[in-house]
C-alpha cells in the first residue's frame, strides 16, 4: 500500500481515509424516527448538528424518510422540505454532509446546498440517481436491498 494514503474526492470536499476511522453522526428530519431528534428543524436542527460535531463527528448524515419498510413513503417535495434546513445548517457549520435518500430530486437539492455524499439505500434502483451523482461529482454510498424502494401512494 502506498504511503500517500487514501483520499475520497467529491466535488464538495476531499476526505482523508488513510488515518483513524471517521465518525458519521445521523440527524433525522423524520417525525417517525427512532432517535431523539425526530423531526427537528431550524434552530433545533442546527443545534443538534453543532452538538454532534462538538462530540467528535466527522460528517453529518441527514435523512428525511424512515428506511423502515413498513413506514409510509414520503413524497420528494415533503422530504426536501424536511431535510433542507438540516443540510443547510450542517453545511453552514462546516460539516461534511451526506444525504440519505433514494430520490434523485432530494439528492439534487441537497447537493446544490453543499452536501458531498449521497447514501442511496436502493443501490441506484432509479437510474436518474446515478446520473445525479455522476454529474454532480458526489461521493456515493450504495446499499443493497432485495426490497424495492417505497412508492408514494
Amino acid at each position: 500500500m502506498s504511503s500517500a494514503g487514501v483520499i475520497w474526492r467529491t466535488a464538495a470536499c476531499e476526505i482523508d481515509l488513510s488515518g483513524m476511522p471517521l465518525i458519521a453522526a445521523v440527524v433525522n428530519a423524520t417525525p417517525d424516527s427512532f432517535s431523539d431528534d425526530a423531526g427537528e428543524r431550524g434552530a433545533e436542527a442546527a443545534a443538534r448538528v453543532r452538538e454532534r460535531l462538538e462530540a467528535g463527528a466527522d460528517l453529518i448524515e441527514v435523512g428525511g424518510e424512515s428506511n423502515v419498510s413498513n413506514r409510509p413513503a414520503v413524497a420528494a417535495a415533503e422530504e426536501i422540505e424536511r431535510v433542507m434546513p438540516v443540510v443547510e445548517a450542517a453545511v453552514a457549520a462546516g460539516a461534511i454532509v451526506s444525504i440519505d435518500t433514494y430520490k434523485p430530486e432530494v439528492a439534487t437539492e441537497a447537493l446544490r446546498a453543499g452536501a458531498a455524499i449521497v447514501n442511496d439505500i436502493s443501490g441506484f434502483a432509479d437510474p436518474a440517481m446515478a446520473e445525479v451523482c455522476a454529474s454532480s461529482g458526489a461521493g456515493v454510498v450504495l446499499m443493497h436491498t432485495s426490497t424495492p424502494p417505497k412508492q408514494v401512494r
